[in-house]
Order: C-alpha cells, then sequence, then structure tokens
C-alpha cells in the first residue's frame, strides 16, 4: 500500500511540471512589418501576435498613445508541424513615423485566457531619404505679417519630374495649436484628391506643366491659418518624400523583361517666419472676442405678430467674410434691452453654413405685451485694413404683441358674469337621434368575425387575393431579373470594390513569398470585375488603359499600373522583391481612389 501511494504521488510531481509548460506555451510579442526601410512621413504595420493560445480578449495599447496607433484588421493562420497544428492570431496597428532616428514602441499588456501578458518593445529606425533635383517643394504664406484673429492662406506646392510611388507630407503647422486651420473655397477646375495629411483632410490639386524645358507634375494644395496669439512664428519647413524612378533592371519575366527600380528621396522647403500683432487695446468694444477682417450681420424674427409667451423663432447670419471658423454664437443674453423683454433659453442650436454665411437660430418669447420689437444684436470686429475696431448691427425688428387671456375656474366650468350669463337647457330625447338616446340588446348588431365569411365572401375575396397576386407577380418578376446575365454582371460590378478589399485585407497576414502573388490576383480581378473584362488575361498595361479610359485620371492608373509590376517581378524575381503590408494598403487606397472617381 505504502509503495503505490509513494507511485502516486510521484506520478503527479512529474506531470505538474508538463502541465506548467502546456500553460507555458503561450507566446505573446509585438513586430514590425519592415521588410524596407521607414521614412518620414510613412505608415508601417504594428501587430501583436499571439501563438499557442486563444484570441486575446484585450489589448492595452495605451502605452502607445503618442504614436496614434490605427487598428487595421485582425488576422489568424495556420501552421503544421507532423500531427500538431498551431494557431497564430494578430492584431494588427498601423503608425506613421515622424522624425529621422529611432522611434521605442514601449510594451503593451495582453490578456489571453484570462492571464495578462506583457509584449516586448520594439525599437523602429527611421532613415533618412536621399535628395534629388528632379522634384521640390515651396511653401509660403499670403502675409508674413498680420493679426491675431486675421486669417491668412498657406500654400504648399510640390513639382516632381520622374515617375513616383507612395508620397508622403510631413505639414509641421498642421501640428500647431497656436492655429485654427480652414478650407479655402474651391476654385478652378483641376483633378482633385482628398488626403490626410498630418491628421488633416486636406484637397491636393495635380496638373501637368513644362517647367524649364521638362514635362513635370504639380501638385498643390492650400490651407487657412487664423493665427491665435500674437508673437513671432516660425513655421517649420514641409518635406515631401517618395519613391522616385532612378533606372530600370532586368528581369527573369518574358512578359516584362525590364521593371523600374525606385529610390526613396526627400526634398524640404525653406522655414517661413510670421509676424503676429497683437490687436490695439484702445477702443476695443466690450463685444469684441476675436474677430479680425470685415463681417456683416443680419437678422430675422417670424412670427412677428404673437401673444406673451408665443415662441418666436429670431434667425441670425453673419457673413462678409470667407472664413468663418472663429466666429461664435452671439451672446443674446448681454444685448440688455434683449435679456429686459425676452425668454431666452440657455440650450443653443449647432450653427450651418449655408452660401458664404454662418446662421445661428433661437427661440425666443417675449415676457410682456408692451414689447414692440427685437432690438439691434451687435457684431465686433477688427478691421484689418482700416485698423479700427467697427461695431455691425442688426436692424431692429418691430413685433406685434398681444396680451394673453387668464382663463379663470368660472370660465372653464361655463360660470357666468355680468356681462355674460351661461345659457342653460336640458337633455331632451328626439326620435332618430344620437345611439346614446337607445338602450336595450335590440341596438347591438352582431359582428362576429366568420374565416369561412373571408375565404368565400366576394369582397373579403377582393382584398386578400389581389395582394396575393401582386406578390406572386412580384416574385416571379424579381427571380427572373436576379438570375439574368445583366443582373449577374451588374451585381459583380457593384461589389467589384468590396469583394476586392476584403481579399486585399487578407493578403496583408499572409506568408511573405505567397503575398505578391495573391496581392496581383486580387487587383487583376477586381479590374475584371468592375469593367466586365477577363482578369487572367490582363497585364498591367491593359489594367491602366482601362482606369484611364473608364476614370480619366492618367495619374492613377498608372500608380495602379506600377504596383502590378512591382508585383509581377517579386512573383518572378523574389530576391528583389519589396511587397510588404504597405504596398497592399497603397492597393486598398488605389481601388478607393478608382471608386471615388467613378461616382463623380
Amino acid at each position: 500500500m505504502r509503495n503505490r501511494f509513494t507511485f502516486l504521488i510521484l506520478a503527479v510531481a512529474l506531470a505538474s511540471p508538463a502541465t506548467a509548460n502546456a500553460a507555458d506555451d503561450v507566446r505573446v510579442r509585438a513586430v514590425v512589418d519592415a521588410e524596407t526601410a521607414i521614412y518620414p512621413g510613412e505608415a508601417f504595420q504594428y501587430s501583436i501576435v499571439v501563438e499557442g493560445g486563444a484570441k486575446p480578449s484585450k489589448i492595452d495599447v495605451s502605452p502607445l498613445r503618442e504614436f496614434d496607433p490605427t487598428p487595421v484588421g485582425d488576422g489568424t493562420s495556420y501552421n503544421q508541424i507532423n500531427d500538431h497544428v498551431s494557431i497564430r492570431y494578430s492584431s494588427n496597428y498601423q503608425i506613421t513615423a515622424k522624425e529621422v532616428g529611432t522611434m521605442h514602441l514601449p510594451p503593451v499588456t495582453v490578456v489571453v485566457g484570462g492571464k495578462t501578458y506583457t509584449t516586448n518593445a520594439v525599437d523602429v529606425t527611421v532613415s533618412k531619404p536621399g535628395t534629388t533635383d528632379r522634384m521640390s517643394v515651396q511653401f509660403t504664406v499670403s502675409d508674413q505679417k498680420c493679426y491675431a484673429g486675421q486669417p491668412i492662406v498657406m500654400t504648399v506646392q510640390w513639382i516632381v519630374s520622374t515617375r513616383w510611388q507612395n508620397v508622403a507630407f510631413d505639414v509641421p503647422v498642421f501640428e500647431l495649436p497656436d492655429f485654427l486651420i480652414e478650407d479655402v473655397a474651391s476654385e478652378g477646375s483641376a483633378p482633385a484628391e482628398q488626403n490626410i495629411i498630418d491628421g488633416v483632410r486636406t484637397t491636393v490639386k495635380g496638373t501637368r506643366q513644362s517647367l524649364k524645358g521638362m514635362e513635370s507634375e504639380v501638385y498643390t494644395f492650400n490651407k487657412v491659418l487664423i493665427p491665435q496669439r500674437a508673437g513671432r512664428v516660425r513655421l517649420d519647413p514641409v518635406t515631401v518624400s517618395a519613391n522616385m524612378a532612378v533606372g530600370r533592371v532586368r528581369t527573369n519575366s518574358v512578359f516584362n523583361p525590364y521593371s523600374i527600380k525606385y529610390e526613396r528621396v526627400s526634398v524640404q522647403s525653406e522655414p517661413v517666419d510670421l509676424e503676429v500683432l497683437p490687436v490695439p487695446e484702445e477702443g476695443k468694444p466690450a463685444e469684441f472676442y476675436g474677430l479680425v477682417g470685415q463681417y456683416t450681420i443680419s437678422a430675422l424674427a417670424a412670427p412677428t405678430k404673437v401673444s406673451v409667451g408665443d415662441p418666436i423663432t429670431l434667425t441670425i447670419r453673419i457673413g462678409g467674410n470667407p472664413y468663418l471658423k472663429p466666429v461664435q454664437w452671439p451672446q443674446l443674453d448681454q444685448v440688455p434691452e434683449l435679456a429686459a423683454n425676452f425668454k431666452i433659453p440657455t440650450e443653443k442650436a449647432s450653427p450651418t453654413l449655408e452660401n458664404g454665411q454662418k446662421i445661428f437660430t433661437q427661440t425666443l418669447r417675449a415676457n410682456r405685451d408692451a414689447v414692440t420689437q427685437v432690438p439691434p444684436i451687435p457684431l465686433a470686429y477688427f478691421d484689418s485694413q482700416s485698423g479700427r475696431y467697427v461695431v455691425a448691427q442688426t436692424e431692429p425688428i418691430p413685433l406685434e404683441v398681444s396680451p394673453t387671456k387668464i382663463l379663470t375656474n368660472a370660465d372653464m366650468e361655463g360660470g357666468g358674469t355680468k356681462e355674460v350669463s351661461p345659457q342653460l337647457s336640458s337633455v331632451q330625447v328626439i326620435s332618430k337621434g344620437l345611439s346614446a338616446n337607445y338602450y336595450g340588446p335590440e341596438v347591438l348588431v352582431d359582428q362576429r368575425f366568420s374565416p369561412a365569411a373571408a375565404v368565400f365572401t366576394l369582397g373579403y375575396a377582393a382584398i386578400w387575393s389581389i395582394p396575393l397576386a401582386a406578390l406572386a407577380v412580384s416574385a416571379v418578376v424579381r427571380l427572373a431579373g436576379r438570375t439574368s446575365p445583366e443582373s449577374i454582371a451588374r451585381k459583380r460590378r457593384r461589389q467589384a470594390a468590396g469583394v476586392a478589399v476584403r481579399r486585399l485585407k487578407a493578403v496583408a497576414s499572409t506568408d511573405d513569398r505567397q503575398r505578391p502573388e495573391q496581392l496581383l490576383d486580387a487587383m487583376k480581378a477586381y479590374i475584371g470585375d468592375r469593367f466586365d473584362r477577363v482578369a487572367a488575361s490582363l497585364t498591367a498595361d491593359d489594367c491602366r488603359d482601362v482606369i484611364v479610359q473608364a476614370a480619366d485620371d492618367a495619374t492613377l492608373a498608372s500608380q495602379y499600373r506600377d504596383l502590378i509590376a512591382a508585383c509581377e517581378e517579386a512573383r518572378y524575381a523574389s530576391l528583389a522583391a519589396e511587397i510588404g503590408s504597405s504596398r497592399v494598403q497603397e492597393a486598398v487606397e488605389l481601388i478607393d481612389a478608382i471608386e471615388k472617381r467613378l461616382k463623380k
């Protein structure tokens, strides 16, 4: 008996480490997808990988807050060694590199199966791009001396005279807290594209020009800067980096014997010195809150004939200036006559923009019948051209306010007064009159429902048979439409972008060796489905011609062709492959841009 007990203890002791090792088989780590060098302004993929365990239930990325990680989806892959199958989960985030140097990404915590794990830290090297005379960038402002609160227009112009890929802008002024940023009114007919630059949605317009005897592409965007404080400010240079074509290399492909070789280059503008003057204290009105420029204000009230306590809708329009972001809600409670004669709610609706004016709407209620008008509402601003303060006012709005009759109990009960005596009459029974004058079982009508009557009665049959017949005809027509070749083709074109994007997201988490082939198939399949072509027979130039013909955008078409060519190059010459997750994201953005062009 003692020997058996000793054997049982030894078995438990030997089994415990094995169980612990099984629990410790879970591996949680952080990795960065950086197959190529990372440059300032470029986005790269940061992934949290869990192997040998369940899908993570919680990931705390707060330590990465300063890097602004953006979730870009999760991935799952399977690995089989002999008879053992392991599952790998990855949660992916996109991070944009800022400055040249080392980015230290600290560890994050991950909860897997109720247990908390900590990932490793990751150091990312941000490389300095090369330079070139084939592209340049210019950064200017409309006025280098202005007042605090005065709008000025900044202009960034990027000029490039060779083929390029994966451009990235770095505009430091977009991240300064001392400026309000507003859009410039759209002008001209140059093709435009929406981009996010340093977190600011920006419209970039592109044209082709001949500069210094060379055919060049010129990309321009403008923004309005409204300085919020006085002082001398240096606006740091704007930096543009891109993959630039530097030559051709021979490949092993029969169909594409040469491919374009690209190198990452960067150019930088000159800084801009800005002098922001304070508005003068002398003559500053009490209503002034920082508007600089020229503005107009008008008001409209409706209705103008009301009783005491009735709602009056007051609409205030402020315009006269193309940049209305600094315009605030008028302080109606600070107008003495308005505050004394009207009830002004504290709730305020959000202002709207319409026809170059900022519109504010508020409900007022006159509190006595002596009120004769909505008084003028002031708007104070500093006129930067004349150098003086101006207080514009709305015109007074005439009102007719009637007293409200107060009802007494006698009024509601019908009691008499000295002027009016109540008219009383007794209820009399009249022949063939109101049903309330009749009583007894004989006045009841049998209204019980019979299913048989509903089926066979002519009136009921019409009620249920007509909708049933219409439903049957509709079903037949709908079924015939769904199965027709035209309907199937329309459905395939409509769903082409969504199907392609889902395939591309799956490509991002695949093996490096399979990624070029799958990316190539997804891009060609999109062109085939969207434009009724045979995907397998498409070449890079075919895809470009299709996009140019359908979307009328040669630049977008060339970028799509170059990415397909890069995939083919990677497929046939894997040693020179540079197909990372950033190229997959580029394909997604190109498809999104094509769809936007087609909808215009």
